[in-house]
């Protein structure tokens, strides 16, 4: 697929306009490093003017002024001088690649938080964890060396031609007429880098995420006898990233090249436009002579300090395709502008902690219109501290209700209120804060089932955590185990059995104590006896709290309220009370 070279082009200055920002110290140690080059290029001349009027007139000085220390010493002081200044421009340039790193990532990690997990509709695991991993860490060049040399790029070089216009104008017209012919190489050069760079980018995110996936497939694919075949092609997709990344030396080097010739076509130009003055320089002892020498081997040695920044600028140019390459994936998770929102709304931005009624007004939603809606027309309401329970086979839309509920897709149609304000209206941080959900499989992480329960609510008292644990039934559990609270257990829960996790998980609401809570089919893939047991916590849970259940088991009937059957999406019955 091609790029959008809008969105390239709209990101790059985009970032580079904030990138520059904190480039500026960087940016002002190049050009003082470059007024030393100058000061270094003409103590050289200077010192073999001297040395080559001195052998050329036979070993004596015929009448010439011997150069002294003087020259040599202010030479050894700028190279000190320029030494210290280069430390300072590399880490300056390090520390603004490095916090213009961490604000990307903090943006892309925020905007993946915000979309939920109704982004991993259409982007894998594995594809954001090379984004906000390898993608952002790449653009480090972006930051660190192509601003402060597309900057120095344009700067220096018009200090060091400014300077040897002033003492050769016919080798400052070479230098021009040279170094325009630098950016017409690297834009030829670097529409190349950018195709090469994007599928190196994408063959590495490909391989990323098929090795993710297998790595958590691993049972399967070991019980299906797929090891060897799923191996062989983890290496198809290495070695396709190797070509890929092949591909992007070889144009750099193309472009490395062009700027090599363009140097020394400079370079013997201006040597051969001014030979006859440095050899007349060094044969006579007229003043002439001491006049043109030094000024003609000014003008050569600055011919390196002219192409200097042009080659760093080179060099950073792949750093900027890499840049281009990453800007589409990362455009696709930039945050949504907040919507305006009405005069009524205007003020809404959190809603009462307690007593929460929820309706959901004529609300349609669309995954894929290609595929229909998923949910159509769809309008009820809960009142506060009371259960409504949606039954439906699989695919009739109650996860996507309870997904809008969430905030993490919003209605093509139609709008969701809560306590009369507008979902939409509602900011985030009092959404999450008034909302507990349980899902099908709970997620569990790598830790202490200790951690895992305070993960809900990490600054619980020890009482406030004891209490959660007995009220979901998970302290008879607990106590069998010989670590207790602190047993380790693995990444998705490895260790515990499905009603076990489901217990954390009930602990973890319990200890958020949210007064709006999302059961989304909390029980799918228990035993009958578990099932009850679980449903018999969630009972517990649900006192005094406005719960959405979502369920198609004969068990949710256990739940006292409101029931809405879902058939494809659209409501096909309503009953106003379910006893229990």
């Amino acid at each position: 697929m091609k790029p959008d070279r809008t969105i390239v082009r709209a990101w790059s200055k985009a970032q580079s306009r904030i990138g520059r920002k904190q480039a500026t110290p960087s940016i002002l140690l190049g050009l003082v490093g470059t007024g030393l080059a100058i000061g270094q290029a003409w103590c050289i001349a200077v010192i073999l003017a001297h040395a080559l009027a001195f052998g050329l007139a036979g070993g004596t000085t015929g009448g010439g002024v011997a150069p002294g220390w003087r020259p040599v010493l202010l030479f050894a002081l700028l190279a000190l001088a320029r030494a210290l200044v280069q430390v300072g421009q590399e880490t300056r340039a390090a520390s603004a690649a490095a916090a213009s790193r961490r604000r990307l990532r903090g943006e892309t990690l925020t905007a993946i938080v915000g979309l939920g997990p109704a982004l991993l509709r259409r982007e894998t695991a594995g594809g954001l964890t090379a984004l906000v991993v390898d993608r952002i860490e790449a653009l480090d060049g972006f930051f660190g060396r192509w601003i402060p040399a597309a900057s120095l790029a344009i700067l220096s070089p018009a200090a060091v031609l400014a300077v040897v216009w002033f003492v050769q104008p016919r080798a400052a017209l070479v230098l021009l007429l040279c170094g325009l012919a630098v950016p017409v190489s690297q834009a030829v050069f670097g529409i190349g880098a950018a195709v090469a760079s994007r599928q190196q980018f994408t063959a590495m995110a490909r391989l990323q995420s098929r090795f993710l996936d297998r790595i958590r497939g691993i049972s399967t694919i070991v019980l299906a006898g797929r090891a060897d075949d799923e191996a062989a092609r983890l290496g198809v997709a290495a070695d396709e990233l190797r070509r890929r990344t092949m591909r992007v030396l070889r144009v750099a080097f193309l472009s490395s090249a062009a700027l090599d010739c363009a140097f020394a076509i400079a370079l013997v130009v201006i040597a051969l436009l001014d030979g006859r003055a440095l050899l007349a320089g060094g044969a006579t002892t007229s003043w002439v002579g001491a006049l043109l020498l030094p000024r003609s081997l000014f003008a050569l040695i600055l011919v390196p300090e002219f192409f200097a920044p042009l080659r760093t600028f080179a060099l950073a140019y792949q750093d900027r395709m890499q840049a281009a390459g990453a800007a589409e994936a990362l455009d696709r998770l930039a945050a949504p502008e907040p919507a305006a929102l009405p005069a009524s709304a205007e003020a809404v931005r959190t809603v009462a902690a307690h007593g929460v009624t929820v309706a959901f007004e004529n609300v349609s939603f669309s995954w894929d219109r290609t595929r229909g809606p998923a949910i159509e027309d769809v309008s009820f309401r809960i009142p506060a501290n009371e259960t409504m329970v949606l039954v439906g086979p699989s695919g009739c839309g109650k996860s996507t209700l309870i997904e809008m509920l969430l905030g993490f897709v919003a209605p093509d149609s139609g709008r969701i209120t809560i306590n009369g304000a507008d979902l939409a209206s509602i900011v985030p941080q009092a959404l999450s804060q008034m909302s507990a959900w349980i899902g099908q499989r709970p997620l569990l992480f790598a830790g202490t089932i200790r951690d895992n329960v305070l993960f809900a609510r990490p600054d619980a008292t020890a009482e406030q955590l004891e209490a959660a644990i007995r009220a979901a039934s998970l302290d008879g559990f607990v106590a069998t185990l010989a670590d207790g609270l602190d047993t380790r257990i693995g990444e998705g829960g490895y260790g515990l059995s499905g009603g076990q996790a489901q217990r954390v998980a009930i602990a973890r609401a319990f200890l958020r104590n949210a007064p709006l809570l999302l059961l989304d089919e909390p029980t799918a893939h228990l035993d009958p006896v578990t099932e009850r047991e679980i449903f018999d916590s969630l009972k517990r849970l649900a006192i005094g709290r406005t719960v959405l259940l979502a369920s198609h088991s004969s068990a949710a009937h256990a739940f006292s309220g409101r029931r809405i059957d879902l058939l494809q999406g659209r409501m096909i019955h309503a009953q106003t009370a379910v006893s229990a």
